[in-house]
């Protein structure tokens, strides 16, 4: 089980930003991980000091059969920012319109 609130202060999105990625993801696996398992992971965000950043995506995997995820949530916490993709470019947006999203599975 994970859960983890993403810093609620970055002041604009170049300061929360890197190597042309919005955002940074609240669990990354290493790209040269080969088996890893991960349930019940959740990601929240709560950009108050500027409501229209966006982060990319929740968490950060590399796509291969032994990296494995289950019961994953991304979460707009009252809608205050953006997290576009639960995993990698999988999943919904939680933002203002659709505060939750939840992804059983991944790959």
């Amino acid at each position: 089980m994970f859960q983890n609130e993403m810093p609620y202060d970055p002041p604009d999105q170049a300061a929360w930003s890197h190597d042309g990625i919005d955002g940074f993801a609240s669990y990354k696996v290493g790209d040269e991980v080969g088996h890893h398992e991960g349930w019940g992971l959740g990601a929240y965000c709560f950009f108050n000091v500027n409501p229209a950043i966006i982060n990319a995506h929740g968490f950060e995997a590399p796509t291969t059969p032994g990296v494995q995820f289950h019961d994953l949530l991304t979460v707009s916490l009252g809608g205050v920012g953006t997290i576009e993709h639960v995993i990698n470019d999988t999943g919904g947006t939680a933002n203002t319109s659709n505060q939750v999203v939840y992804l059983l599975s991944y790959p």
